[in-house]
C-alpha cells in the first residue's frame, strides 16, 4: 500500500523524532531538577531495549513468514487505501490491547512482561523498557491481521508506528490536550496510571494507541488519585542486576510452584494472574483493589 522507501523513511523520521524528544526530556528535568532520570536506570533501560532488538532481529525472518503464510488464507481484502490503514491500525492496536491484557492476567506472560513495569521512574527512556522476549509469540496474536488480508510488511510496519506513539507517552510532563482527545486516544496521564503500583491503578489503561478498548473493557482508570503516583511494582526486585532483571520473576514463580505437588495447582500458578496462591498467602490485584475500596467507602 505504501512504497518501501516511504515506509522507510517515515519510520526513520518518527524514531529520530523520539531520539530527539528524549533528550530534550532529559534536558528540561536536569535544568527544573525533577529527577525523572536516574543513570542506572536509563542505562538498564538502554541494555533492555537492546536486548529486544537484537531478538526481534533474530526473529524477525520467520514472524515475516508466519504472518506471509497465514496472508494466503485471508478471508477478503481492502482495496481502498485509506480504509485499509484505518482498519489496520484500529485492528492491530486491539490485539496489541489482548496481547497486553495477557502479559498482566496471566502469571506466565506477565513473568515475561514484568520488566517493562520494573523502573521506578517514569520517562522516555522507560517506554524503551521492553518486554524482551515478547517477539518469540508477539506474531501469533497478529495473525487475525494476515487473515484478514492484510500483507505482512504492512503488519509490521503499522506496529512499528503504533509502538513509537506508545513511548511518546511514557512522559510525567503534562500537555494540553483536548478532553475529547483523552475519550479516544491514549495520553501520558492514561499511561502514567498504567505504570503506576498504587493498588487502584494495577491493570489499568493497556491500550498502546486508543484508550476506548480500556473504556469498553473495564480496564480504564483515570489519573485521579489524592496520593502521588508511585512507579515501578508492588514488590520492587531487591537485584536490579543485568540478569535477575530479566529473570526474578520466573524464579518467584518456578518457587511458588515447588510449594504445591498437584499438576492442577502447579498450572494454576501458570495460568492465573500475578499475585493468585493456592493458600490465599497472596491475592491478585482485583482482590487487592476490591478491599481498597471496601476500606475507603
Amino acid at each position: 500500500m505504501f512504497h518501501p522507501d516511504i515506509r522507510q523513511e517515515t519510520a526513520l523520521l518518527l524514531v529520530a523524532l523520539l531520539v530527539v524528544i528524549t533528550v530534550l526530556e532529559m534536558w528540561f528535568s536536569y535544568r527544573e531538577n525533577r529527577k525523572y532520570y536516574e543513570k542506572r536506570d536509563t542505562l538498564t533501560n538502554i541494555y533492555l531495549t537492546t536486548l529486544a532488538f537484537l531478538l526481534n532481529m533474530a526473529v524477525g525472518g520467520s514472524t515475516f513468514f508466519i504472518l506471509h503464510y497465514a496472508w494466503h488464507f485471508r478471508l477478503f481484502e481492502i482495496h481502498n487505501a485509506i480504509l485499509y490503514w484505518f482498519v489496520l491500525v484500529v485492528m492491530q492496536d486491539f490485539l496489541y490491547w489482548a496481547l497486553h491484557y495477557t502479559g498482566h492476567y496471566c502469571r506466565l506472560f506477565w513473568a515475561i512482561h514484568v520488566t517493562h513495569h520494573s523502573s521506578a521512574h517514569f520517562n522516555f527512556t522507560t517506554g524503551f523498557r521492553s518486554t524482551v522476549f515478547e517477539p518469540l509469540y508477539r506474531v501469533f496474536f497478529y495473525l487475525p491481521l494476515a487473515i484478514m488480508g492484510f500483507s505482512a510488511v504492512d503488519i509490521l510496519y503499522a506496529y512499528l508506528v503504533t509502538q513509537l506513539y506508545g513511548n511518546l507517552v511514557h512522559t510525567q510532563y503534562n500537555f494540553p490536550l483536548p478532553k475529547w482527545y483523552g475519550l479516544i486516544f491514549v495520553t501520558p496521564s492514561h499511561h502514567r496510571v498504567h505504570h503506576a503500583s498504587n493498588i487502584p491503578y494495577l491493570d489499568k489503561n493497556m491500550g498502546m494507541v486508543l484508550i476506548i478498548w480500556d473504556r469498553l473493557f473495564g480496564t480504564f482508570r483515570e489519573e485521579n488519585l489524592p496520593e502521588p503516583v508511585k512507579y515501578g511494582l508492588t514488590h520492587q526486585p531487591d537485584n536490579l542486576g543485568p540478569v535477575n532483571i530479566l529473570f526474578h520473576e520466573w524464579k518467584a514463580l518456578l518457587a511458588d510452584v515447588k510449594k504445591v505437588p498437584e499438576l492442577k495447582t502447579k498450572l494454576q500458578y501458570f495460568l492465573n494472574p500475578p499475585g493468585w496462591s493456592h493458600d490465599g498467602s497472596t491475592q491478585t490485584a482485583r482482590v487487592l483493589q476490591q478491599e481498597y475500596e471496601n476500606t475507603t467507602i
